[in-house]
């Protein structure tokens, strides 16, 4: 497989990001990338938090599965929340991370434009056509495209870490 990318895009509503799900599921059953693994956040306005879903249909051999998920979702959005001695406690869980690529600066930027009212769509892709995915994406106007991209290490150390469940 070649190097995995960890995509995040950003919609203006908080309905946005299921929708592109959509999409992207229907790009993978096309072959136009390989989706290995998805998740999406939607924060309704007025809500104290967002709402998280792993996409069901990658939970196959090359998903990284929940805890990965949980871990991130839980580093920018709720450890804000629950406070500074909750954060200093996963500290070791977020070595891990970094170790993978995704350092304080990625998860800021989330928490900063991930806010009530919006929502996003987390996937781990590779192997994308990357016109036709532009042109299947065009018709959701995501509001923002932030990426990391992955390392063959940091991709394998990203599965070893949180791979197995």
């Amino acid at each position: 497989m070649a190097q995995a990318t960890l995509t995040v895009w950003k919609f203006k509503t908080a309905d946005g990001a299921a929708q592109a799900s959509q999409t992207l599921q229907r790009l993978s059953e096309q072959n136009l990338v390989t989706l290995v693994d998805a998740a999406t956040v939607s924060w309704e306005a007025g809500k104290k938090k967002p709402k998280t879903q792993q996409l069901a249909s990658t939970t196959g051999a090359g998903a990284l599965g929940g805890s990965f998920w949980g871990l991130l979702f839980g580093l920018i959005f709720f450890v804000p929340l629950l406070g500074a001695a909750l954060g200093a406690a996963t500290g070791a869980l977020t070595g891990s991370l970094v170790d993978v690529g995704i350092d304080d600066g990625f998860i800021n930027k989330i928490r900063d434009q991930i806010t009530p009212g919006t929502s996003a769509l987390f996937a781990m892709t590779s192997d994308a056509v990357l016109d036709k995915v532009r042109d299947a994406f065009a018709g959701h106007e995501p509001d923002e495209l932030v990426f990391t991209n992955l390392t063959d290490e940091q991709e394998t150390a990203l599965r070893a870490t949180f791979g197995a469940e």
